[in-house]
């Protein structure tokens, strides 16, 4: 299974559906927003891709009220999940949280396969040692809408195989 993650659109509905329209013509089959969307209409718009999206909220929190009915209207295209994710797809433990520290910090009890996060703006991808003798991975997505970075970014990932590329967010 194929996933688009995503962070940072702040309010960038446009750069969001290039995101997970690319993420769709390469085989994803779900997407994560890993917070700063900051109102639903950002989301509206990105639901036009079609594409199954699980998001929380970051820093940038804007309505959740308007998320949270969003997604009740999207007849299970949008799961809006608040502060943070707990989530599992393709048989893979997922969390996700809008924060690196928080991220790392979740990575490193062993407890998941997969921790996303965002807000820093820099895409990464990381395989962190945990408690457990095992590793986990973190991955960053960077920002969709560009903002501070030098290019705006997510990541394709594959569940199957545990692998993530960070991708630059389309121009079309």
């Amino acid at each position: 299974m194929k996933i688009c993650i995503v962070s940072d659109s702040h309010d960038n509905g446009l750069s969001l559906l290039r995101c997970l329209n690319a993420a769709k013509a390469l085989g994803a089959s779900a997407a994560i927003h890993c917070g700063d969307i900051i109102g639903a209409n950002t989301l509206r718009v990105a639901l036009g891709a079609g594409l199954p999206l699980h998001a929380i909220h970051g820093n940038n929190l804007g309505d959740p009220t308007a998320l949270y009915q969003l997604a009740a209207r999207s007849d299970g295209l949008l799961t809006y999940h608040g502060q943070d994710a707990n989530l599992c797809l393709h048989e893979r433990k997922i969390f996700v949280v809008h924060y690196p520290n928080y991220g790392r910090a979740m990575a490193l009890t062993g407890d998941f396969d997969l921790v996303c996060c965002g807000h820093s703006h820099e895409a990464m991808v990381a395989h962190e040692r945990n408690i457990n003798g095992g590793t986990t991975w973190l991955v960053n997505p960077g920002t969709t809408a560009g903002l501070g970075a030098p290019e705006a970014t997510w990541i394709l990932g594959d569940l199957a195989t545990m692998q993530f590329a960070i991708r630059q967010v389309p121009d079309t």
